[in-house]
């Protein structure tokens, strides 16, 4: 039996772990981009994550691991079974973890149709791929710098989409493909285009640890882990458990997280005001903000939940400035943040009050 380093045992990195833990919460965020140098656990946390993971309900015989309570997200084989009346049966199973090699090829990430079989013989054929072992589970990339271009493009629609869909010839399979997308990369080995960096939702640069102290905690747990896996994993199952029970709680809670338009006002202007293109950043805070608030156990999202969203979305999308090298700093985005908000109580933006924000739904409910 192979053993993995447990979650809860990495040693700092918070930026790293919170980003692949929203992830975990809420799949749809987009996935985590982590770069960073050589030795700064990377590997480790991705397929630490995945053993940390709940297991999760699928058709008990379904090749890609459909959600059995959620039928419009069926592949195309378990629609036509369930339309012909057969009852699918369940079961549940670990979260699985798939990782793509760099020689991957489309074909293999998206998987084939048989042409020649259909013509002949009348029958759709598909041969599952990457994807499809991925689908409920942890999808992750190593070196996603050295892919070539056009299949990240395939896994970070697929991602986005939560299906994937092949077509040829006129014969169409889907199935879905709903993973947690992790890609890692050392930046001295080149980078990603820049349009291909910004399909990752949040992105980490993180360093080794340069306190001697923390040096020192990773030297003897490495050590302790090796010297004895089993009884270093039954030292941290409680953390492990409890960590699992959080993320499958917020999982849970995770879409009735309200925010207001206030929130959304905050969110806007600060993407404005640091000048990102296009309006994904937008998104991907307020998805990352309900994740986080959800996995504190909270049902409405608060001014530190954008903090710490904005924290991990905006770094890569900034095309310069105080931030394009450096770390975000927390106190400087919450200082951001209160300047915002203090503008708008001057009159000096048009962000509604909450009170305008609860009368203008009292007029809208009046009017409908």
């Amino acid at each position: 039996m192979a053993f993995v380093y447990p979650f809860a045992a990495i040693v700092g990195q918070e930026r790293m772990c919170r980003a692949l833990l929203l992830n975990a919460v809420n799949p749809r965020i987009g996935g985590v981009l982590i770069r960073g140098e050589r030795g700064t656990a990377k590997s480790t946390a991705a397929r630490a994550l995945a053993a940390l993971l709940p297991e999760v309900a699928v058709v008990a015989d379904c090749r890609f691991g459909c959600n059995p309570l959620r039928p419009t997200t069926w592949c195309t084989e378990c629609q036509e079974r369930s339309a012909n009346g057969e009852d699918l049966p369940v079961r549940r199973r670990r979260t699985s973890f798939v990782e793509l090699p760099v020689s991957a090829t489309e074909d293999r990430v998206v998987g084939t149709l048989d042409i020649e079989r259909a013509i002949k013989e009348g029958e759709r054929h598909f041969e599952p791929g990457v994807l499809a072992a991925a689908n409920r589970g942890l999808l992750y990339i190593d070196e996603v710098n050295l892919l070539d271009d056009h299949v990240v493009d395939v896994l970070l629609d697929s991602a986005a989409l939560g299906m994937n869909i092949i077509e040829r010839e006129g014969i169409s399979f889907s199935h879905p493909a709903r993973y947690i997308l992790v890609g890692t990369m050392n930046p001295e080995e080149g980078d990603l285009r820049p349009q291909l960096l910004d399909r990752f939702a949040l992105s980490v640069e993180i360093r080794g640890l340069s306190q001697p102290i923390d040096r020192v905690l990773i030297m003897e747990r490495n050590i302790a882990f090796e010297a004895d896996p089993g009884s270093f994993r039954d030292e941290w199952r409680a953390r492990e458990h409890g960590l699992s029970k959080q993320i499958e709680q917020a999982r849970e809670l995770v879409e009735e997280v309200s925010y207001t338009r206030v929130n959304l006002h905050l969110i806007a202007s600060l993407t404005s005001s640091f000048k990102v293109d296009g309006h994904r950043a937008d998104l991907v805070i307020l998805k990352a903000a309900r994740a986080h608030a959800a996995f504190e156990g909270r049902n409405s999202i608060s001014d530190l939940d954008i903090v710490l969203a904005a924290e991990l979305a905006l770094p890569h999308r900034l095309r310069r400035g105080p931030f394009q090298q450096a770390e975000f700093n927390i106190d400087e985005l919450q200082n951001h943040i209160e300047d915002i908000q203090s503008r708008a109580g001057s009159g000096e933006m048009s962000s509604p009050t909450l009170e305008e924000e609860a009368e203008q739904d009292k007029k809208k409910v009046r009017h409908n």
